[in-house]
């Protein structure tokens, strides 16, 4: 296998991006979800219980116990972790020294930080993914900059460390665990339309915030939507496998066929960071030589090979072709493909039986979990057969010591993992080694490993529930509340928003699948509006101005549900069509003993007035400062502009790379030509390791020529 030195780099440089934006999404949004004046105080999380400081700490991991001593209430803390963890994170980024293990360990812990006071509004898949990912971010980040080693020639493994590999392993393993889960929920959930293959009929314009492109994505063919169903299957499903298959062209064929099915998610769908936090799970299937492009390589004279390295290369093409087929035959036979060639067509149908699954799924989850492990072992082996060669035996021990820490944690979070992932079929899960499972019950908190299963049902079958607030000064005359993201005016186009999540409009589509009790939030939103909270209000609309009750709060409140269809072609001006279904939420004044009941069911009532801070504080000073600055900025426009100033940055640096190059006293003079480092004595060698033969490669290398 070829090096993993680029895509760890690249990985690193997206942990970084993505926490990024998951920080600078978070922190738009703190004052109306988690405020003194928000839906969901965060302050009301965190309650002393007469415990032990690191006890306290060790149950409720957060750092935000210590906004106290800072003179910040929960929600000040909770600002400046999120505006420290989006500086942090764009440090990272853009400065090679700041990708240390020190780095991303902060950020891990500040996320934490966040999710434990975060209640509903950050209990998605992709929060945990982000913290699972960023641990591993922790162990793949070298505690030494690359430029600080010698490195390979042309970017071969001699540049590694006998340790460097194997945390990005499980990196491999998690993008396994992520597509193979969620691709099987979704037939052991028995819905009928992923069964049927109509789910994409139903997805586009009943997913939570869909795009400008999903309404054409919708007016597709359904033959064609039924084939994308059966691709959708194909990529999740029987794709991931080839993620640990030993011939890299399979390897490299899965990774596409990955970020396909991203790009496409992307561009059909608002999924905040999630997407972009897949991306960079799969540059665990690239490697350096894939990454490298290096100019005339493919110019170099071949030199002759022996024979049994062509026979191994023979076999490998010959096995590689086999699985093409062997995935071609499975998805024509299992899903009844059949051209129609008069109508231009293709017929699609599930062949196999929710039992047949059952049974297939029962046989084949034990040995994917021996696939992992022999993987490991691989990877183990190879990482022990390159610290054999590296030389002097004061880095040899430093090299071991280094090589059992790491290799000890990836068996351990390899062990830690197993327990979510074998959720997918609880024969399996029972079936555990008992260890397994007291060591994932003793970290579970921390979010280290999780399980993972996206889309399982389609909902809004019959069109997508949507609830729409309207207030009224006097009970007969309703005005609608629109939201800046999520549908209502049935004339404007859906947005783009993406990075950003606006979770109060995700929580709301959420809130529409069942009645308003399954959502006790949003109670605590009605009351908010009422009392016409400027931070709540912003959520909704982040230019007070539009808010239709800017100038005075409304006497009463209530919500509606509705059902809303993508609009047909040919409606002029017209991007969705709506029929009202039922009252959603009844008609509610301040005071009103509805209203009262409800916030006394759920525990929203504020018995306790918030501890009073010093607001004179250098630091809340400096926190209302930048809110202040930053509140005129829509959240997806502050992404963006993030995301503009580092594409600047990064051409700045481009550019002046040249420069620095040249005026380096390492640099050599003009007209003289480069030579190569000499060998240095066994006694002096470098601790880099040499590269461990792969016998299951799918084409031999060429040896370089010593000049």
């Amino acid at each position: 296998m070829a090096g993993s030195r680029l895509p760890r780099r690249l990985f690193l440089q997206g942990v970084a991006a993505v926490f990024m934006f998951a920080f600078a999404s978070l922190y738009t949004q703190i004052p109306g979800l988690y405020g003194p004046e928000g839906i969901l105080p965060a302050r009301k999380t965190l309650r002393p219980q007469g415990k032990g400081r690191w006890q306290q700490l060790w149950e409720t991991p957060t750092l935000l116990w210590e906004a106290p001593r800072l003179g910040l209430d929960t929600a000040q803390g909770l600002e400046l972790l999120s505006l420290l963890g989006a500086l942090l994170a764009l440090g990272a980024l853009l400065l090679s020294p700041l990708r240390h293990p020190v780095v991303y360990l902060l950020l891990w812990a500040a996320y934490l930080s966040a999710c434990q006071v975060g209640q509903v509004f950050l209990y998605f898949q992709w929060d945990s993914l982000l913290l699972e990912t960023g641990f591993l971010a922790v162990l793949v980040a070298p505690l030494r900059p690359a430029s600080h080693r010698k490195q390979a020639p042309q970017g071969g493994r001699a540049g590694a460390l006998p340790h460097e590999d194997l945390p990005f392993w499980l990196v491999r393993w998690l993008l396994f665990r992520l597509m193979f889960a969620s691709g099987v929920v979704k037939l052991t959930s028995r819905c009928p339309a992923w069964w049927g293959l109509t789910a994409l009929t139903y997805h586009y314009e009943t997913q939570c915030l869909p795009t400008p492109a999903a309404w054409f994505a919708h007016h597709l063919p359904v033959w064609l939507h039924k084939l994308s169903v059966v691709a959708t299957f194909l990529i999740e499903i029987a794709v991931p496998p080839l993620f640990f298959a030993p011939i890299r062209r399979l390897r490299l064929a899965a990774f596409y066929s990955q970020v396909l099915l991203q790009v496409l998610i992307i561009i059909t769908g608002n999924y905040n960071f999630f997407n972009l936090m897949t991306l960079v799970l799969t540059t665990a299937l690239l490697d350096d030589q894939h990454l490298a492009a290096e100019p005339g390589h493919g110019s170099r004279k071949k030199t002759t090979t022996s024979w049994p390295k062509a026979l191994l290369a023979t076999l490998s093409l010959l096995l590689e072709l086999a699985v093409y087929g062997l995935l071609a035959y499975g998805t024509v036979h299992y899903f009844g493909l059949e051209v129609d060639w008069q109508q231009r067509t293709i017929h699609s149908r599930t062949t196999f039986t929710f039992h047949q699954f059952s049974q297939w799924l029962k046989t084949l989850t034990l040995p994917t979990v021996w696939l992992g492990v022999a993987s490991l072992a691989w990877e183990l082996l190879s990482a022990l057969w390159r610290w054999t060669q590296v030389r002097g035996w004061l880095r040899k021990f430093s090299a071991a010591v280094k090589l059992s820490l790491v290799s000890t944690a990836t068996v351990a979070l390899f062990l830690i993992s197993l327990v979510p992932y074998s959720y997918v079929e609880p024969g399996t899960h029972g079936r555990l080694w008992t260890g397994a499972h007291r060591l994932f019950g003793a970290v579970e908190h921390l979010q280290l490993a999780n399980s993972y299963g996206l889309f399982r049902r389609m909902t809004g079958l019959g069109g997508r529930p949507e609830v729409v607030l309207e207030g009224s000064y006097d009970g007969h005359h309703w005005t609608e509340i629109e939201f800046m993201y999520k549908p209502g005016n049935l004339s404007r186009p859906p947005p783009v928003v993406v990075p950003h999540q606006p979770r109060l409009d995700w929580q709301m589509w959420f809130a529409a699948l069942g009645p308003h009790t399954h959502s006790p939030w949003f109670t605590s939103l009605v009351l908010r509006l009422l009392q016409g909270k400027e931070p709540v209000i912003r959520l909704i609309q982040s230019q007070v101005a539009r808010y239709p009750f800017h100038k005075q709060p409304p006497t009463y409140v209530r919500a509606q549900r509705y059902k809303y269809w993508f609009s047909q072609p040919g409606e002029q001006g017209q991007w969705w069509r709506r029929q009202w279904v039922e009252e959603f939420f009844p008609p509610v004044s301040l005071g009103d003993p509805t209203l009262e009941t409800l916030l006394r069911q759920f525990g929203l009532q504020d018995k306790s007035p918030p501890r009073a801070r010093s607001a004179n504080s250098t630091l809340a000073q400096a926190l209302h400062w930048t809110r202040t600055q930053l509140s005129p900025l829509e959240a997806p426009a502050l992404l963006w502009g993030l995301l503009v100033a580092i594409g600047a940055v990064r051409v700045v640096q481009a550019l002046l790379a040249p420069w620095s190059l040249r005026s380096s006293p390492l640099a050599p003079a003009s007209g003289e030509k480069r030579r190569p480092a000499p060998h240095k004595d066994s006694g002096a060698a470098s601790e880099q390791a040499t590269p461990a033969p792969n016998p299951c490669t799918s084409s031999s290398r060429t040896a370089r020529r010593k000049k």
